[in-house]
């Protein structure tokens, strides 16, 4: 399956292959048939107007008015999610730097999962929440991973959230290395582990990657004794369904219980060479409307996907057709 968007706002036009179309969806008898997650927390807020900037991200407005973080997952409720995400992802010191984050991160991440869970606790229908686990070094940026300072980081984050959350979700994760501190930090708890690799937005012929170059069904092998579900996250729209087939596929006989899913983004800009996560907010494609959106989350339940949902750009209108669409 592939897609060809429209950048003047028109329809993404969905070609659809005849694997696809004879793929059928099993559910997980414990698990809802499908499960819609929030969209992105960042730029809601950026949207909002709340305080927003780099390098803190939306660090800042959990600083400085988590009232609005609260606001911004209510929003989300009121769309249809049905999970929410913890508003995390910038309380790493990448963000943050290593000195606040290790004298305010307890109470920041703390924070951040009360709220998720308050925003759940209120909602007029279910509403679990997962405890965002982030890159720590930098989205997209395998190289800069540090597998010795990660377990420190990620226990802090795990330790500070454990108590509000349903579950964790492991994000935007770019190697297999990466996935793997993931794991074995959450794997402490006795919580469900969604892990989210970030797919590279130029694959190669040879099929669909990760950021770092691995492929799909590798980063899948890696984890697969550990997760209930692995998801793609935080890329383009047009590279997830090749992505999901590919792991729908990879998956052996006695992983036929995880589910799987995605939430894209809405980046326009490719990363060049000077690109930095802590450095530049990036602008948003005109094409990917919400009812575009909710067409492109239709085709990844027709490749497989139980758990739908948006990242970065993706606002609560886009999550409200999503869940109109797919309800």
């Amino acid at each position: 399956m592939g897609y060809e968007s429209a950048r003047n706002g028109g329809p993404i036009r969905i070609i659809e292959s005849a694997m696809t179309r004879h793929l059928s969806i099993v559910p997980d008898l414990d698990e809802p048939a499908l499960t819609v997650l929030d969209g992105g927390m960042g730029k809601l807020l950026h949207r909002m107007g709340a305080p927003f900037r780099q390098p803190e991200w939306s660090a800042l407005t959990l600083m400085e008015a988590p009232d609005q973080v609260l606001d911004a997952h209510r929003a989300f409720v009121r769309a249809g999610a049905q999970v929410l995400t913890t508003s995390t992802y910038a309380v790493v010191p990448y963000h943050l730097g290593v000195d606040r984050f290790w004298e305010h991160g307890t109470q920041l991440a703390d924070l951040a999962a009360q709220l998720a869970r308050q925003a759940a606790d209120e909602a007029p229908h279910p509403v679990r929440v997962v405890g965002s686990l982030p890159p720590l070094f930098g989205s997209y940026e395998p190289d800069r991973f540090q597998p010795q300072a990660a377990p420190a980081i990620y226990q802090l984050l795990v330790d500070a959230q454990r108590n509000y959350v349903d579950g964790w979700l492991g994000e935007t994760v770019s190697s297999i290395a990466e996935a793997q501190a993931v794991v074995a930090a959450a794997g402490e708890t006795e919580l469900d582990l969604w892990l989210s690799y970030c797919l590279h937005n130029d694959p190669p012929e040879s099929g669909p990657t990760i950021v770092s170059g691995e492929t799909v069904a590798a980063a899948a092998a890696a984890v697969a004794d550990d997760v209930a579900a692995i998801l793609f996250n935080c890329c383009r729209v047009e590279v997830v369904a090749a992505a999901l087939l590919e792991l729908r596929q990879g998956l052996k006989a006695e992983h036929d219980h995880i589910r799987i899913g995605a939430y894209a983004n809405a980046f326009e800009d490719e990363h060049d060479e000077s690109y930095a996560a802590n450095e530049v907010i990036l602008r948003h494609r005109a094409d990917l409307t919400p009812a575009n959106y909710a067409e492109v989350g239709r085709s990844w339940v027709e490749a497989g996907a139980t758990i739908v949902g948006g990242c970065c750009g993706i606002h609560p209108e886009h999550i409200e057709a999503l869940a109109d669409a797919l309800g």
